[in-house]
C-alpha cells in the first residue's frame, strides 16, 4: 500500500486507534496531502510545483516520491467525503507535536518556494496550522 492512497488518514477518519507504525506512516500522508493540495489551488497543477513537493517531501520523510503519486493525493476522490481541513485535525489528533510542526514547516517551505506568497497561501497555510492544532509557539520552536 503506497502513501498515495491515504490509507492510513481513511483509517484514522473512520475512528482507529494507530500504532507507533502507524503514526509515523499516517505523517507522511498528512504531510502528502497537505504538501499536494497546496499544489492544486487551481485545476492546473504546475510540474515545477510537483517537483518542489517531492523535494520537501523527500527532505522530511527520507522517502521519494513520484509526480504520479503526488498529483493522486492532490485530486483524489478522498476530499469527495470530507473537506482537507477535517481529515488533518481528524489525523492531528492522533500525532505528536513534533510531527504536526514537521507537517506545517514543510507546507511552509512549500509556500515560500516561488519567493512570492499569495493571499490564498496565507489562507490555506493558516487553515491548516488551525487543523493541526498548533498553537504560534509551537510553530516558532519554543515548546
Amino acid at each position: 500500500m503506497g502513501l498515495a492512497d491515504l490509507g492510513s488518514v481513511l483509517k484514522i477518519f473512520g475512528g482507529s486507534e494507530p500504532s507507533d507504525d502507524e503514526k509515523a506512516q499516517l505523517a507522511k500522508e498528512v504531510m502528502l496531502m497537505v504538501l499536494a493540495r497546496a499544489t492544486a489551488a487551481d485545476t492546473n497543477i504546475k510540474q515545477v510545483e510537483v517537483d518542489t513537493v517531492a523535494s520537501v517531501l523527500q527532505k522530511h520523510t527520507g522517502e521519494t516520491f513520484e509526480s504520479a503519486d503526488i498529483r493522486v493525493a492532490a485530486n483524489s476522490s478522498i476530499y469527495e467525503k470530507a473537506p482537507l481541513d477535517r481529515f488533518v485535525a481528524s489525523s492531528a489528533r492522533k500525532l505528536d507535536t513534533e510531527a504536526r510542526v514537521d507537517i506545517a514547516q514543510a507546507l511552509k517551505e512549500v509556500v515560500h518556494s516561488d519567493d512570492r506568497v499569495s493571499d490564498y497561501e496565507i489562507s490555506f497555510f493558516n487553515q491548516i496550522v488551525g487543523a493541526l492544532d498548533l498553537t504560534p509557539a509551537q510553530l516558532m520552536g519554543l515548546e
